[in-house]
């Protein structure tokens, strides 16, 4: 009878604080809450010894995502496969292996010079309640890390720039080498938004099997060989890490094929930019600063993609004139040349203005399809 009672109270106890909970949230002044939240969160403090440390996949701006969340990430699927109970699995390297990382609300434990931590994978949703048909447009990935406010400066000083280098480490074991292309504007945002697309890349070409003067390979593979290893002159000389390459030919002579065995000599992913995809030149550099170190950037024809000569504003205004009697060709005209607005001014502006400081170890090749003095 005790017990039952005991249930009954705490029964009631719990069906009280969500009453005062639902009142607080209806009734109390929007105002007044960030302060009755800090005091209540001081008070626990006192009583609670644990310290929680956050680490969000996006910044504030979220135009790229956090390093220190990858690494961490990356951290965790090696040491989390044998403690979590809800994974996640995905296709590695080669394709021939599954890597597994810790699911969403999955926590596990880690141990750092006899000191016992907690890191949880969360995301959580804006407050406000709407209909969407894109429910996790902004949902927000965070990793949650506790620990005992006794190892304060252990955890901060040493513990998580261990993990940061573990994870960086880890990376690179695992990296493969992937083919990358932009998706349109439209689609970076809504539910699965996604910048960039993917496909393993798997491309046979090497330096031993490109058909071209055994000079002139020597001095690429040796160019490129120095460039992969001048971090510090870069940096001492007060450079961005970059380096760039305009490959020209007609239509089969190599020019892929010289891309693709630089990538595989590097070990280096390709981010191919079709920039008719971009809408205008804040959008590019969205999309290239997502991009990583060790890559390479490709922008394919850059003679037909950005109006270099004129030419392409001389043949608008002909096909302006042309559709000038037929109003569906001219409607058609203007939505087509709503799609893209990105210049040649935009484009140097990332590749060698202040964006460029925007990532490290990284090749710019553009191709053409003839030679002119300009480019």
């Amino acid at each position: 009878m005790a017990m039952s009672e005991m249930f009954t109270q705490l029964g009631s106890v719990a069906a009280g604080i969500m009453f005062l909970w639902a009142m607080f949230q209806q009734y109390f002044p929007y105002q007044l809450r960030p302060h009755i939240e800090k005091y209540s969160q001081k008070l626990v403090s006192f009583v609670y010894p644990y310290i929680q440390i956050t680490v969000q996949e996006y910044s504030a701006d979220r135009w790229r995502r956090s390093e220190a969340y990858v690494a961490i990430e990356d951290y965790l699927s090696s040491n989390s496969s044998s403690r979590a109970k809800r994974l996640k699995a995905d296709i590695i390297k080669d394709s021939q292996s599954v890597a597994l990382s810790m699911d969403d609300h999955e926590e596990v434990t880690d141990e750092f010079q006899g000191v016992k931590l907690w890191w949880a994978s969360s995301k959580s949703f804006p407050n406000t309640q709407s209909f969407s048909f894109y429910p996790a447009s902004d949902e927000k990935r965070y990793y949650c890390l506790t620990f005992h406010q006794r190892y304060r400066d252990l955890i901060v000083g040493t513990y998580l720039n261990h993990v940061i280098k573990e994870g960086k480490a880890i990376a690179v074991r695992k990296r493969q080498r992937k083919l990358f292309t932009n998706n349109t504007s439209k689609n970076w945002y809504g539910y699965k938004r996604s910048v960039w697309s993917h496909v393993p890349f798997e491309h046979p070409a090497t330096f031993e099997t490109l058909a071209m003067k055994s000079k002139e390979k020597e001095e690429i593979v040796t160019d490129l060989t120095i460039f992969r290893t001048r971090k510090q002159y870069y940096s001492k000389i007060g450079k961005v890490w970059k380096r760039g390459y305009l490959l020209h030919g007609p239509p089969g002579t190599g020019k892929s094929s010289m891309i693709a065995a630089m990538a595989i000599l590097l070990n280096y992913d390709i981010y191919d930019v079709e920039l008719t995809s971009v809408k205008d030149n804040t959008d590019l550099r969205k999309l290239l600063i997502e991009t990583t170190s060790k890559s390479i950037i490709v922008i394919e024809d850059i003679d037909c993609s950005l109006n270099l000569t004129g030419q392409r504003k001389k043949k608008k205004e002909e096909e302006k004139e042309e559709s000038k009697d037929d109003p569906l060709l001219m409607k058609g005209k203007e939505n087509e040349s709503k799609e893209s607005k990105v210049t040649l001014s935009g484009l140097l502006n990332f590749i060698d203005g202040l964006w460029s400081t925007c990532g490290e170890e990284r090749l710019i090749v553009f191709t053409t399809g003839f030679w002119a003095p300009f480019l």
